[in-house]
């Protein structure tokens, strides 16, 4: 067969696989959480649906069929193009970063040498970053398309907070660049076969995790939504399919960020002391980490807007830079 044939077929199939399981996993994520957070507040979680041990096992299919026949409620006044595209946009940039993260070791199946990551491109680590920064597109648009006033603050919001985060976020991983001198997310994985880099930039890991929380609007940080203060913010409009769409984009978007989180900083694939590499220890290291942001959902109260830029500006970014400089200074001294 032609190599061309097998390099699209390969792409295509591969695609294929991380969209349905993204999507399975947001549909019981949603699950998860509800549970979580249930146990944090004593209560029960839902128990009814399919109920197999007291866990309702088919929730996520009753959520699904019961978002599709809710009505489709249209604003008089919106843009009917931009407030119809524009869930749409938000899935999209969340999937799109799945292309270039590494999930196992490459492996030759049937005789061919097969990577288990849809593209492997020398500048991934800045590819994650470009398709993280245009998720706000789906907000903005969201929020400016629905004509509503509450809406197009929380997207105004969500402008701001994806600048004042997304700058420290950024820098957090220099530090990491510094250590591995690439930009591919393949190199930066074989090379903590060793050590890990949230041993070697703690500091950097504990800005990345808190500004990524930031950037994806989960709680203590999702003013863009702010029930109390702005209805619900840019989703204030959506209802049915729009609305699950933009539910599906803050859990995609929340497993996108733990996949980088647990890839960049606790080695990816690779296994702890000595294991051999397996995709097993990806997934359980995003489990631990979307279970951390489950928690804080259920714990912290949320930022004042002041309270959230402050911290922003005047706490993750000079600590960021104070990172970078620990880091080259560091590398100075032991001739690196």
């Amino acid at each position: 067969m032609d190599p061309l044939v097998v390099t699209i077929i390969e792409a295509l199939v591969k695609t294929i696989v991380v969209i349905v399981v993204l999507l399975t996993a947001f549909a019981y994520l949603t699950l998860v959480e509800r549970y979580v957070v249930a146990k944090i507040q004593s209560r029960v979680g839902p128990n009814r649906v399919g109920a197999i041990g007291g866990i309702a096992v088919l929730q996520p299919i009753a959520d699904a069929i019961k978002m599709i026949f809710k009505e489709d409620i249209w604003p008089d006044k919106a843009d009917k193009i931009i407030y119809t595209i524009a869930p749409g946009i938000a899935v999209a940039t969340a999937l799109i970063a799945w292309a270039v993260i590494p999930l196992n070791p490459p492996a030759t199946i049937f005789g061919y040498h097969v990577e288990f990551q849809i593209a492997d491109v020398n500048v991934a680590l800045l590819y994650v970053l470009a398709t993280g920064s245009l998720g706000v597109y789906g907000i903005v648009l969201g929020g400016w398309g629905s004509n509503n006033k509450y809406s197009m603050f929380g997207a105004l919001r969500s402008t701001a907070q994806m600048i004042s985060y997304e700058i420290s976020l950024g820098l957090a991983l220099v530090g990491v660049l510094m250590l591995t001198g690439s930009l591919s997310l393949v190199d930066i994985v074989e090379k903590q076969s060793t050590w890990w880099n949230v041993f070697l930039q703690p500091l950097g890991f504990i800005i990345y995790f808190i500004a990524a929380t930031a950037e994806i609007n989960r709680l203590p940080f999702d003013l863009p939504e702010a029930e109390t203060e702005l209805v619900a913010g840019y989703q204030t409009e959506y209802s049915s399919l729009k609305f699950a769409l933009y539910y599906m984009a803050e859990y995609i978007n929340m497993i996108t960020i733990t996949a980088i989180a647990s890839t960049v900083f606790l080695g990816g694939y690779q296994g702890p002391i000595g294991l051999p590499p397996s995709a097993l220890w990806l997934v359980l290291k995003m489990a631990f980490f979307i279970f951390i942001l489950m928690w804080v959902r259920g714990t912290l109260p949320r930022f004042r807007y002041d309270q959230l830029m402050r911290f922003g500006w005047k706490v993750l970014f000079p600590l960021a830079l104070l990172n970078i400089f620990i880091t080259a200074v560091v590398m100075v001294a032991l001739g690196k």
